[in-house]
């Protein structure tokens, strides 16, 4: 049990989110498992309250990007504080989201509430947050990089991804292979002993 657990921690450890794709297509299948995998995540008294559209289409991966970037563009230059500014410094993000056009896929996870086709959901951004968690751990498994994006607000998406208004967007995930030239943060995760409480 411990060998599973520490190897599953090895592999986990090295994955890292991925601003800079390649175009190069992806296996749709892996794709599909993975959103499988996610869909097995627990739920509050499992009404499963996700919805995972899978875009591959280039016209509606440009129209998304546009949009993101029109909001960003917003977000960066009017609304964000000096000090989340500061925050992301290190990661080289900005407004621009060409990642959004050039991945293979993007998924865009919403979370369903009530509606006239689905029931009332319970504790949905705990359920879709572990559906999510499982979702990035399923790609990065079988080889596929992944970036957690959410532009603010996010609204577009709905139209974007022709959407009813009671599926209310949470995350958009590029995923693909990272470019040859792709540049990533080297950033430093916490040592256990101090994200680990023992009592």
């Amino acid at each position: 049990m411990v060998g599973v657990a520490r190897g599953f921690a090895d592999r986990m450890v090295l994955r890292r989110s991925v601003r800079h794709f390649s175009s190069d297509p992806v296996p749709l299948e892996v794709v599909e498992e993975a959103v499988r995998a996610a869909a097995s995540a627990p739920s509050g008294a499992n009404v499963q309250p996700w919805r995972f559209v899978v875009v591959t289409d280039p016209e509606r991966k440009r129209r998304l990007r546009l949009a993101a970037e029109a909001e960003e563009r917003e977000f960066y230059g009017r609304r964000a504080s000096a000090e989340w500014l500061e925050a992301v410094a290190p990661m080289g993000t900005d407004w621009r989201k060409p990642f959004l056009e050039v991945a293979p896929v993007v998924i865009v996870v919403f979370e369903v509430h009530q509606g006239p086709r689905s029931p009332k959901p319970y504790y949905v951004k705990e359920s879709v947050g572990m559906a999510v968690g499982v979702l990035v751990t399923a790609l990065h498994l079988a080889g596929l990089a992944t970036l957690t994006h959410t532009p603010s607000p996010m609204r577009f998406l709905n139209e974007v991804c022709e959407r009813p208004p009671e599926e209310r967007p949470f995350v958009v995930l590029p995923v693909g292979f990272p470019a040859e030239d792709a540049w990533v943060p080297d950033l430093v995760r916490k040592p256990l002993g101090e994200v680990l409480v023992r009592r």
